[in-house]
């Protein structure tokens, strides 16, 4: 007979990356969609009649959606489950993006992308739990920085498919923002094929589901420790995010989520204008050099998740690309030089992207996981919000250095709060997360579970 193997310390097997890959076609979408927006846009303005006004809504409205999508979506999926929504949001999100082909009106438009992103937020949820939840412990940071490259992908694919399409005629446009719903129909099928997480049914004291699945799955010899009386009988939602075990994480998986993404969204969605700002004439090759780096920091943050701290990546990836931004505003350089310093900061924060998808799911027991996830991305889609609704207004009234200066002191920011307060994850066993004190490292035996029914104690 095989010896017994923890859940989370099963070797890699083609499940995972099946699993893994199903969850990439929500995060490519949501890179297309964002990425896509700024030249749609730009080409719609005459056709639709766009001010600055609203051509800022319609660049922030779907990471507004994002907001409300992940805050709701959250305590949805802690209370029932992450397969449904996981199996089937990516056909409304098809149905929504073809349909802006057919817009009339700013308003239709707007109202268009803010469902978008609804949809989204709830994908970015249930996507990083269950895949979380499904990863080994060993290649956790690997497969979850693979849905960090796959946005990254969906971001620079935007950008060369409006390049691509830009000159096919008057409609272009309108060709440009219905793609997106291309990859999720494609991942569709994958997605109906994946189970329920056997971690959050046993959270759920639903032990003899969740060891069918893993049963069938993965055989007879795999152990999942079961849910301790004190975790089973936790509520969840906010008021226990903000509890005093759980708040200083929940504050580094907000503050640390947002002061990323604005410089990130609020430059990436602008850096044709904000590259003309600097004085670059060829926008278009200014614009190539910053998102094949975005790719290129994707796939290295990708290589180095699991080899360094998670605290160590966190910390260093802010102030790296604070530096690399600061550069660009003030050092005065040449086109070339300016070109080379905004694909530093963007293969800098690139990188520090891939925690985002693996940082938060660690930070949370499995009953909070996913009301954490949506709080940690809420926070960041109001912030990037914010600032990409902002960044247009700021660079024509105040000038382009000082729009740059406080995107530089946002990561200044991250930088010193995460080296305060962020916790180590990494090693961090996702079924045995307990509400424990903040004062003792201990955690309690945990009731083991084979495939084969049988119980034991181990201590997690």
């Amino acid at each position: 007979m095989s010896s017994q193997v923890s859940f989370e310390d099963l070797p890699l097997s083609r499940f995972h990356l099946r699993t893994v890959f199903s969850g990439t076609g929500g995060q490519f979408s949501d890179g297309f969609v964002l990425g896509i927006i700024g030249i749609a846009v730009s080409m719609a303005a005459g056709p639709l009649q766009l001010n600055a006004l609203w051509m800022g809504l319609l660049g922030a409205a779907s990471l507004a959606g994002l907001f409300l999508g992940s805050l709701f979506g959250g305590p949805i999926a802690d209370k029932f489950g992450r397969r449904t929504l996981f199996a089937w949001d990516m056909l409304l999100f098809a149905i929504i993006s073809a349909s802006q082909f057919f817009v009339t009106s700013p308003e239709q438009l707007l109202a268009l992308r803010l469902l978008l992103g609804l949809v989204l937020g709830f994908d970015y949820v249930v996507s990083k739990s269950l895949v979380t939840e499904f990863a080994p412990r060993r290649y956790r940071g690997r497969l979850l920085s693979i849905l960090a490259a796959a946005w990254a992908a969906g971001y620079v694919a935007a950008y060369l498919v409006g390049f691509a399409v830009r000159d096919t005629g008057p409609d272009a446009w309108r060709l440009m923002l219905a793609l997106s719903g291309v990859p999720a129909l494609l991942i569709l099928p994958l997605r109906l094929g994946v189970p329920e997480s056997p971690i959050w049914l046993m959270a759920k004291g639903r032990t003899e589901e969740a060891m069918a699945i893993i049963r069938s799955k993965f055989g007879e010899h795999v152990t999942l420790s079961a849910a301790t009386p004190a975790a089973s009988q936790k509520r969840g939602g906010m008021a226990e995010l903000f509890s005093r075990r759980w708040r200083k994480h929940t504050l580094v998986g907000c503050v640390f989520y947002t002061c990323q993404v604005i410089p990130f969204f609020a430059l990436g969605t602008f850096s044709p204008r904000v590259l003309e700002a600097l004085n670059v004439q060829d926008k278009f090759v200014g614009g190539l050099v910053y998102n094949v780096l975005l790719m290129v920091g994707a796939l290295l943050g990708l290589m180095i998740i699991d080899r360094i701290s998670r605290r160590a990546f966190l910390i260093g990836t802010f102030y790296l690309s604070a530096i690399g931004l600061a550069v660009l505003a003030y050092a005065g350089f040449g086109p070339v030089g300016t070109i080379l310093a905004f694909g530093f900061f963007a293969c800098v924060l690139a990188a520090a992207v891939n925690l985002e998808f693996v940082y938060p799911p660690e930070l949370f027991p499995t009953h909070l996981r996913g009301s954490g996830i949506g709080l940690a991305v809420a926070s960041s889609r109001f912030g990037s919000a914010f600032a990409t609704f902002l960044l247009p207004i700021a660079v024509q009234q105040l000038g382009i250095q000082t729009a740059l200066g406080v995107c530089v002191a946002v990561l200044v920011f991250g930088g010193v709060f995460c080296h305060l307060f962020a916790p180590e994850t990494s090693k961090e066993e996702l079924a045995g997360m307990t509400a424990v004190s903040d004062d003792s490292d201990a955690r309690p035996a945990m009731p083991l579970v084979t495939a084969a029914g049988q119980e034991g104690k181990i201590r997690s």
